[in-house]
């Protein structure tokens, strides 16, 4: 099981567990305020995108060519930007950190 947080956009800080699914999912379902996942996770409307802390970057990885692709259409990315619907959850995002993007 891996604990994974978030930190809103006001600087809430809110850690959950999940083991399956993807890390959009389980921020719904978590009720994570500014993860909305409008397009249900096919990446397409960037409604979960986030920001990994860097010391978590090799565990998330890079983003495929398709995210990159969508992330170029919102204007507040940076390096450490990912789309949550394309992170899967695993034993190996225990502990990571993710900022909501604004």
């Amino acid at each position: 099981m891996a604990k994974i947080t978030f930190i809103t956009s006001d600087n809430e800080t809110i850690t959950v567990e999940g083991n399956s699914g993807s890390v959009m999912e389980l921020a719904v379902k978590n009720n994570v305020k500014g993860i909305d996942g409008d397009c249900g996770g096919v990446c397409s409307c960037a409604t979960c995108h986030v920001h990994v802390e860097p010391e978590f970057t090799s565990k998330t990885g890079e983003a495929s060519e398709l995210e990159s692709d969508m992330l170029e259409f919102d204007d507040l990315t940076n390096e450490y930007s990912r789309l949550s619907c394309q992170l899967q959850v695993s034993d190996d995002l225990d502990g990571v950190v993710f900022k909501v993007a604004k």
